[in-house]
């Protein structure tokens, strides 16, 4: 999403013949000092409202939300970024629906709050493929994947088992007792909990302000 911020006065057409090249490259930097500035803010504004809405277990989920101004080009102003490298986290700011390559999602289930990366899911659906230890079930109208608690598959079980216990209040999982690993849904809809747009735009009274404070100290 892409905001522009305008200031009444600052390209009125009747100053534009007074701003020489020394002036432009001026307001520039003031623009540009302005940016870096309150984009920092912005990204604080940001990661701790990432924190209120996620349950964030890794400090580099919050270290991800960056600002950044682009001034490299004397032919254009300065550009403001404010985000992410994190591609998931767009679908939680707007919401929308997940379908499968084939139609089908296998979700983990896990203990409550606790996510595994794709890859790490991957490797444990392997390991359980090579032991022969997945099959498929249906209860109360839903497909779910299990594995039988074998010595073989310890490591790929270790947090399916302790996501059991919680759901069932039992101390152990028992050796070839039968654990649920993951649901086959169709699709799976999220809700949009992260309004970064709207953290930038309350944001940017504040870098009008900077920016004509910055000016003012140049005299522009």
């Amino acid at each position: 999403m892409k905001l522009s911020l305008t200031t009444s006065g600052l390209l009125d057409p009747k100053r534009l013949d007074s701003w020489v090249p020394e002036k432009r490259r001026a307001i520039r930097k003031a623009v540009e000092a302005a940016m870096k500035t309150v984009g920092r803010e912005m990204a604080d504004a940001a990661r701790s409202r990432m924190q209120s809405a996620f349950k964030v277990k890794k400090a580099g989920f919050l270290k991800s939300m960056r600002s950044k101004v682009y001034a490299g080009s004397p032919e254009r102003f300065p550009a403001l970024l404010i985000g992410s490298k994190i591609a998931w986290l767009g679908l939680h700011m707007k919401g929308g629906t997940i379908t499968g390559k084939r139609g089908k999602l296998l979700i983990p289930l896990l203990p409550e709050h606790q996510r595994i990366g794709r890859r790490a899911f991957k490797r444990v659906i392997d390991g359980l493929m090579r032991a022969g230890n997945a099959f498929f079930i249906e209860r109360n109208g839903k497909v779910i994947l299990m594995a039988e608690n074998i010595k073989d598959n310890t490591s790929e079980l270790r947090r399916f088992k302790r996501a059991e216990r919680s759901r069932t209040g039992a101390k152990t999982i028992k050796r070839g007792q039968e654990i649920p690993i993951a649901v086959l849904v169709p699709s799976v809809t999220l809700r949009g909990r992260f309004d970064l747009a709207g953290i930038v735009r309350a944001q940017l009274p504040k870098l009008a302000t900077n920016i004509l404070q910055q000016l003012t100290l140049k005299g522009l």
